[in-house]
């Protein structure tokens, strides 16, 4: 959800709640639906206590899921560029794998992100890590160096396997469909605890005012758990894949300071040529 489709949302819910409590209002008798206004409060203040206890700390389960996938993208992206300098290492495969690394970045930097923006990603595997394994089994390394590089390489690609567990693990929601409900029916009585806060005696715009703050408030937090709930796609703050672009401009660069020529198997997106 963009900024400014969150922004219309707002607007919306509190225009409508503002004018529910402005009609409510016309009919309210003096002094509020509540013969004890304290006691009225305490009540208030119980529900939206237990109402906002219980959001922040799933905006804050929501927050360490998001940071666990930028986390997980920066270490997948980083350990690709330290793959490509231990496939150097390896007999027979160096250009081969080197190829297969720079298609597997293109392919998370482009099919893999869109499937993980649309929500369509699924089981789905990088078939380039498919591609890597197959011709990582038919090396047969044999000096110290190429055993050594051959150990590394198995403990990187574990490391890669597991950050891209990482990074996509929240791309279809961390945050259960029951605990929407909850989440949306709590507010709602929250609201409709309100109305009976109406009282004609106090002007238009206190009124107003009173609803209209807590539904801003409350519509808030919930676009900014919907954010974190799917943190994948277009608009401010969504997770890009701006450290595997990061790693692919830098292999480019590596390469050419050494002298490497490297013919990746697959085009610009990554799909197999």
């Amino acid at each position: 959800m963009n900024i400014l489709l969150g922004l219309v949302v707002t607007v919306v819910a509190t225009t409508i709640t503002v004018a529910a409590m402005l009609l409510v209002r016309r009919r309210a008798p003096e002094g509020s639906y509540f013969t004890d206004g304290d006691r009225a409060s305490g009540v208030f203040g119980v529900l939206a206590t237990g109402f906002s206890i219980l959001l922040g700390f799933i905006i804050f389960l929501g927050f360490t899921s998001y940071d666990e996938s930028r986390s997980g993208a920066e270490t997948e992206a980083t350990v690709v560029a330290q793959q490509v300098q231990t496939a150097q290492f390896l007999p027979d495969a160096d250009a081969d794998l080197t190829g297969e690394l720079v298609c597997y970045a293109r392919y998370v930097a482009g099919p893999e992100w869109d499937a993980l923006a649309a929500e369509t990603l699924g089981d789905r595997i990088n078939p380039w890590g498919a591609a890597m394994y197959l011709t990582v089994s038919t090396l047969d390394p044999t000096s110290a160096v190429e055993q050594s590089a051959y150990d590394r390489w198995m403990a990187q690609t574990s490391d890669r396997e597991q950050a891209r567990i990482a990074r996509i693990h929240g791309a279809e929601g961390i945050i259960p469909v029951p605990l929407w409900l909850a989440l949306f029916v709590i507010a709602a009585v929250l609201f409709a605890y309100l109305l009976f806060f109406a009282d004609p005696a106090e002007g238009p715009v206190t009124q107003g005012m009173l609803m209209g703050s807590v539904t801003v408030v409350i519509s808030l937090l919930l676009l900014l758990l919907m954010f974190f709930d799917h943190p994948h796609g277009d608009g401010v703050g969504r997770l890009q894949p701006s450290a595997m672009e990061r790693t692919l401009r830098l292999v480019d660069l590596q390469a050419e300071a050494v002298g490497l020529d490297v013919t990746p198997p697959c085009d610009d997106h990554g799909n197999a040529r």
